[in-house]
C-alpha cells in the first residue's frame, strides 16, 4: 500500500482546488517576484509578511483584470437588462482566497508560495476583513454578488466605501470595548478608484417652482468618488463590479461663502462633507434617526441613480433618439433591488430625475419608477423600522419631501376610493405618520413605490402579508412574494471547509459547487460506512484545528472531543443568547450536584457584537463571560463543561468556527428572526441544529425532516396565544426549580461576587418585561438539549443525521435564491454562457 498522503499533498491532488499546471506555478512565482520588486519596491531581505501578502494579492488580481474588462465589454455589446443591488452594507470579509477559489488558482498559488519558502495560510491571515456590514443583511448582499456573477447576470452592487467598518470588539474584564476598524490603513489591493466618474450630490437648499418646471437650488454639493471592486463568478470568466462611493468635498467647498479670508478654516471644514462616508452605523435591527445616517442613505442613492441613468443613456441599444430622453424602455433595461428600506430614497429620487430633470410626465414617471424598483423587507421588529422626522427632510431634502407628499396623496386617494369612509385604514396606510412629531414611514414608501415586495423566508413573508403590511396586501396581493435567503457554497463550503468539499466530491463529483441541489445524491451514502467515517473524520480535524486556533489566539484550552455547541450572531434580546446562558447554568448545577455522574462533555461557544448603545446586549456579553469565569475555573467541572465567549466575531472567524461546530443554536422567539443565514452555513458544514420554528429553520426542517433537527418551543401561534393571555414570567420561575435556581444565582451575585448587583437589570428584564419570553421556552429547551446529549453519545447515528442534513441543504444556496429573484422579480434569465478567457480571442 502507498504511504498515506499528507494533508498538503492530498489537497494538491484534489481538482476542486484547481489543477496546478507547472506553467501556472512558474507564472505565479514570476508575477509574485515582479510585484514584490516593482509594486512594493522591496527585496526578499527587507520584505515583511505583509509585503508578501500584497505581492500575492496583486498577482491574483492580475488574473481578474482581463476577465473584468472583457465582462464589461461583453455587457456593453449585448446590452442586457442590468440589475442594481442597492445596499448600505456589503459584509465581504476577505477577498484573496475567494478570488483564488473562483478563478481555480488555489493549487497553483499554494505550490508557488510553498516553493518560495512561504506559507499560503499565513499570508491569508494577514488580510483585513472588509467589514462593511453588521450581520445578516450585509453578508446576504455579499453572497448575492457572488451568485449573480456565477449565474452570469449583468449585476452591480452599489454601496458606501466606509473608511471605518464594523468596530473591532475587545473583551476587557468581561465587558465589550469597541475599537475603530481602520481596515484601509495599509491600503486595499482589490479596489480601483475611478475619479473620472466622480458625481455631485446635493443637500439642503430650497425648491423653486418656475414656469419651466421645478428647480432645487442653493444646495450644498458633496462629490461622490467611486471605487470599484471586482466580483468574480465561479470558473465562468465573468467578473462583475461592486461600486462603493466615497465622499469628497469640492475644491471650492466653503471658500465661495462670505469667508473673508479664513482660508485655513475653510479647508479644515472639508472634513464635514467627507464625514458622510466615514463610518458604518453599528446597529443591527435598530433604527437610530440621525441626520448623518439620512445623509448616507441619500448619498448612495443620488450617486447610484446618476450612474444608472448615465449607463442607460450611453448603452448601445437604448432608445433610438440621439440624446435618449425616451425613458419608456427604462424598466426593460434596469432593475433596482432595495436591500431593506435604507435605499428607499431611490423612489423619490428617480421621480425627481424623471420629472424635474428629464421632463417626463408625472404619471408616466410613476409607472416607470414602480416597474423599476423592488423592495426586500428584512425585519418585523418595530424598533428596526425607519421612520424619519418630516422636519429633518424639510431641511435636508426639501424637494424629496414634496414628492413624497404628492405620492402619498395619490396613494391615499386610491385607497379612499376603494374603501370609502374608512378613515382608520387611511391613517394606517399613509406614508406620513401624524403625531407630535410627523414622520415618514420608509417601509410604506417602498411598498407603494415597488412592483414587488418580498420577505426572506416563507414564515417571514407570511407575517409580512398577514400583519406588517396586511392592508397593503389586501390592496395589491400580487405584489407580495417570498424569496428564502441562501448562502454562497463557494465561500461557505469550498473555501472554509475544503476537507468536507473533497469528501463530497469523491462521492458525487463537483457539480454541487454550482448546483447545490446535487447534494441530494449523498442520501445514497447515508449507510455507507466509509463515508460515515470520512465525514466524522473531517469534522474531528476541523475541531482540532479550531481548538489550536483558540489556544494560539486566546490562550484557552478546550477539549476537542467535547461537543462544540455554538451560537454566533449579533447579540440581541430576540436572538435569546440568555436562553443559552440559562442552559449553561443548568448543566453546571447538574454537574455540581452529582460530580461522579457521567456527562456528555460540552464546549459552549457564544460570539457576536453588541451595538455600542445597546445596554442590555452589553450586559448579556458580561453575563456570558462571567458564567464562563465561574464554570471554567471550577475543579469539580473539569473538562465536562466550558463556556467560551468568541471575541470579535466576523466573517473570517465564522469561516473557522462554523466547520468545527457540532451543534448550531438558532433559538430566537418564533416570529422574530426573518430568516437567518448562519443556520444554513452550519447545516451545509455538518452541524446539527437546535432551534425554534422560526425564520428559515422551518424550511430546513421541511427539507431534512423535522426529526433530523432538534426543534423545540413555541410556534408563532403559541406566541400569539401567550400574548393574548398575557406572559407571566413569575409563573415559570415558581414552577421550575432549575430555572429558579439559575435566576437566583445570577441575581445573588454568584457569577459576579465582586459586584453582586451587576445583573439586576438582566434579571429585572427577564422577570418583568421580557418581550421575547425566554422562560416560556426554557423547559422545552432543556429537555431538547437532553435529546442532543443522547444522540451525541452514539457517534454513528449522529453522523448519519449530519449526512442527511448536508444532503438536504441544497435549497439554501444563494444561487437558487438569485435564480428566483431573476425570474420572478427582475425578469431576466441567468446565462450559462462562459465568456472566453483573456488569453483566447473573443467570439
Amino acid at each position: 500500500m502507498a504511504a498515506p498522503l499528507s494533508d498538503g499533498e492530498r489537497r494538491k491532488q484534489i481538482s476542486v482546488r484547481g489543477i496546478a499546471g507547472l506553467g501556472d506555478v512558474a507564472e505565479v512565482r514570476k508575477s509574485f517576484n515582479r510585484h514584490l520588486h516593482f509594486t512594493l519596491v522591496k527585496d526578499r531581505n527587507v520584505a515583511t509578511p505583509r509585503d508578501y501578502f500584497f505581492a500575492l494579492a496583486h498577482t491574483v488580481r492580475d488574473h481578474l483584470v482581463g476577465r473584468w474588462i472583457r465582462t464589461q465589454q461583453h455587457y456593453y455589446e449585448r446590452d442586457p437588462k442590468r440589475i442594481y443591488y442597492l445596499s448600505l452594507e456589503f459584509y465581504m470579509g476577505r477577498t484573496l482566497q475567494n478570488t483564488m477559489v473562483n478563478l481555480g488558482l488555489q493549487n497553483a498559488c499554494d505550490e508557488a508560495i510553498y516553493q518560495l519558502g512561504l506559507d499560503l495560510e499565513e499570508l491569508e491571515e494577514i488580510e483585513e476583513d472588509a467589514g462593511l456590514g453588521n450581520g445578516g443583511l450585509g453578508r446576504l448582499a455579499a453572497c448575492f454578488l457572488d451568485s449573480m456573477a456565477t449565474l452570469g447576470l449583468a449585476a452591480y452592487g452599489y454601496g458606501i466605501r466606509y473608511e471605518f467598518g464594523i468596530f473591532n470588539q475587545k473583551i476587557v474584564n468581561g465587558w465589550q470595548v469597541e475599537e475603530a476598524d481602520d481596515w484601509l490603513r495599509y491600503g486595499n489591493p482589490w479596489e480601483k478608484a475611478r475619479p473620472e466618474y466622480m458625481l455631485p450630490v446635493h443637500f439642503y437648499g430650497r425648491v423653486d417652482h418656475t414656469p419651466e418646471g421645478v428647480k432645487w437650488i442653493d444646495t450644498q454639493v458633496v462629490l461622490a468618488m467611486p471605487y470599484d471592486t471586482p466580483v468574480p463568478g465561479y470558473k465562468n470568466n465573468t467578473v462583475n463590479t461592486m461600486r462603493l462611493w466615497s465622499a469628497k468635498a469640492p475644491n471650492d467647498f466653503n471658500l465661495q461663502e462670505f469667508n473673508v479670508g479664513d482660508y485655513i478654516e475653510a479647508v479644515l471644514d472639508r472634513n464635514l462633507a467627507e464625514n458622510i462616508s466615514r463610518v458604518l452605523y453599528p446597529n443591527d435591527n435598530f433604527f437610530e434617526g440621525k441626520e448623518l445616517r439620512l445623509k448616507q442613505e441619500y448619498f448612495v442613492v443620488a450617486a447610484t441613480l446618476q450612474d444608472i441613468i448615465r449607463r442607460f443613456k450611453s448603452s448601445k441599444f437604448g432608445c433610438r433618439d440621439p440624446v435618449r430622453t425616451c425613458f419608456e424602455t427604462f424598466p426593460d433595461k434596469v432593475a433596482i433591488q432595495l436591500n431593506d428600506t435604507h435605499p428607499a430614497l431611490s423612489i423619490p429620487e428617480l421621480m425627481r430625475i424623471l420629472v424635474d430633470v428629464e421632463k417626463v410626465d408625472w404619471d408616466k414617471a410613476w409607472e416607470i419608477t414602480k416597474q423599476t424598483c423592488a423592495y426586500t423587507n428584512h425585519t418585523v421588529l418595530p424598533e428596526a423600522l425607519e421612520r424619519w422626522p418630516v422636519s429633518m427632510f424639510e431641511k435636508l431634502l426639501p424637494r424629496h419631501l414634496e414628492i413624497i407628499y404628492a405620492l402619498n396623496q395619490m396613494h391615499l386617494d386610491r385607497v379612499a376610493a376603494l374603501y370609502p369612509g374608512d378613515i382608520d385604514r387611511l391613517r394606517r396606510m399613509s406614508v406620513i405618520e401624524e403625531g407630535d412629531c410627523k414622520r415618514i414611514n420608509m417601509a410604506h414608501l417602498c411598498v407603494i413605490g415597488s412592483h414587488a415586495v418580498n420577505g426572506v423566508a416563507r414564515i417571514h413573508s407570511d407575517i409580512v402579508k398577514n400583519s406588517v403590511f396586511k392592508d397593503f396586501y389586501e390592496l395589491e396581493p400580487e405584489k407580495f412574494q417570498n424569496k428564502t435567503n441562501g448562502i454562497t457554497p463557494r465561500r461557505w463550503l469550498l473555501l472554509c471547509n475544503p476537507g468536507l468539499a473533497d469528501v463530497i466530491a469523491e462521492k458525487i463529483g463537483e457539480g454541487f459547487i454550482t448546483d447545490l441541489s446535487q447534494l441530494k445524491k449523498l442520501l445514497d451514502f447515508i449507510n455507507n460506512e466509509t463515508f460515515i467515517r470520512d465525514v466524522a473524520k473531517v469534522k474531528q480535524e476541523n475541531k482540532l484545528k479550531f481548538a489550536a486556533h483558540l489556544e494560539e489566539q486566546y490562550k484557552v484550552k478546550i477539549n476537542p472531543s467535547s461537543m462544540f455547541d455554538v451560537q454566533v450572531k449579533r447579540i440581541h434580546e430576540y436572538k435569546r443568547q440568555l436562553l443559552n446562558c440559562l442552559h449553561a447554568i443548568t448543566l453546571y448545577n447538574r454537574i455540581r450536584s452529582d460530580p461522579s455522574k457521567s456527562f456528555v462533555p460540552r464546549t459552549i461557544m457564544i460570539g457576536g457584537k453588541a451595538a455600542p448603545g445597546y445596554h442590555m446586549a452589553k450586559m448579556i456579553i458580561k453575563l456570558i463571560t462571567s458564567i464562563g469565569e465561574v464554570i471554567n475555573n471550577d475543579p469539580y467541572v473539569g473538562d465536562k463543561l466550558k463556556v467560551i465567549f468568541l471575541e470579535n466575531y466576523r466573517v473570517s472567524l465564522a469561516e473557522k468556527v462554523i466547520p468545527a461546530a457540532d451543534l448550531s443554536q438558532q433559538i430566537s422567539t418564533a416570529g422574530t428572526e426573518a430568516s437567518g443565514t448562519g443556520n444554513m452555513k452550519f447545516m451545509v458544514n455538518g452541524a446539527l441544529t437546535i432551534g425554534t420554528m422560526d425564520g428559515a429553520n422551518v424550511e430546513m426542517a421541511e427539507e431534512a425532516g423535522e426529526e433530523n433537527l432538534f426543534i423545540f418551543g413555541m410556534r408563532v401561534e403559541d406566541v400569539e396565544a401567550l400574548d393574548r393571555q398575557g406572559y407571566n414570567a413569575q409563573e415559570y420561575y415558581e414552577r421550575l426549580p432549575e430555572l429558579r435556581q439559575a435566576i437566583d444565582q445570577i441575581s445573588s451575585g454568584f457569577f459576579s461576587p465582586r459586584d453582586p448587583g451587576c445583573f439586576k437589570d438582566v434579571v429585572n428584564m427577564l422577570m418583568y418585561h421580557d418581550r421575547f419570553k425566554v422562560f416560556a421556552d426554557y423547559e422545552a429547551y432543556i429537555k431538547c438539549q437532553g435529546q442532543v446529549d443522547q444522540l451525541f453519545m452514539d457517534p454513528r447515528e449522529w453522523t448519519k443525521k449530519v449526512i442527511r442534513n448536508i444532503a438536504c441543504s441544497g435549497k439554501f444556496s444563494s444561487d437558487r435564491t438569485i435564480m428566483e429573484y431573476a425570474q420572478e422579480i427582475w425578469g431576466v434569465e441567468p446565462s450559462a454562457t462562459k465568456i472566453p478567457p483573456p488569453n483566447l480571442p473573443r467570439d
